[in-house]
């Protein structure tokens, strides 16, 4: 639950300053089911974004090893980051999948929450409780991933820590734990909240007023 709770000031830097986040962009599906783009220009924002993320993230894995944060606490913080990857790429692509699934239908409903924040505080209440939420429950984040695993390949490659799956930790597992966990992060934000919040509110707004009781 605390690392769920730190885990936040991620999602709360993106919607208070105003950057672009894959997972959050999977909300664009309602704007698109709306007629106000096309299927192209939702494509080319996530393609986009996902390349963006993933380069921002991995800059900031190679920025973290250098720094030598890993070697804290006599090195455990280097094995749990390499423990996390290892099991991330261990999952089964079915299981990676519907973890990202419930993901993104908690970390996109955080993001349509804080929308209805007016304050910074406002927002970031909104958002602390379903990031918290999924880290604590294990789900697969993505953008998360493009962290662990290059930051946990810097480490086998310079500073081999021994624990179970490690050799697992390469780049083929990762692209292979990305494309399950980003086909179900697209299903679950676009779909199971995006499409499902469309409909509710079209229903909504043209139902006729003996149908609102």
């Amino acid at each position: 639950m605390l690392g769920g709770v730190a885990f936040s000031l991620g999602l709360v830097l993106v919607i208070v300053a105003g950057a672009e986040l894959f997972t959050g962009n999977n909300l664009i599906a309602m704007a698109w089911a709306e007629g106000k783009v096309s299927t192209f220009e939702v494509l080319r924002n996530w393609a986009i974004v996902c390349a963006a993320n993933f380069v921002g993230a991995a800059g900031l894995a190679v920025i973290v090893f250098f720094s030598g944060h890993l070697g804290m606490n006599g090195g455990a913080v280097a094995l749990q980051a390499v423990k996390i990857a290892a099991a991330k790429a261990a999952l089964p692509g079915v299981e990676a999948f519907y973890l990202g699934v419930m993901c993104n239908i908690l970390v996109c409903m955080a993001v349509w929450m804080a929308f209805a924040g007016r304050s910074v505080i406002d927002k970031a209440i909104a958002i602390v409780f379903p990031i918290s939420a999924f880290v604590a429950a294990g789900f697969e984040h993505s953008i998360a991933n493009m962290y662990f695993f290059p930051i946990a390949i810097l480490q086998q490659a310079y500073y081999p820590v021994v624990a179970p799956g490690v050799e697992l930790i390469d780049a083929a597992h990762m692209l292979r734990n990305l494309a399950f966990v980003i086909a179900g992060n697209i299903v679950g934000g676009s779909a199971l909240v995006a499409l499902v919040y469309h409909i509710v509110y079209r229903r909504s707004a043209t139902a006729k007023p003996k149908d609102r009781k």
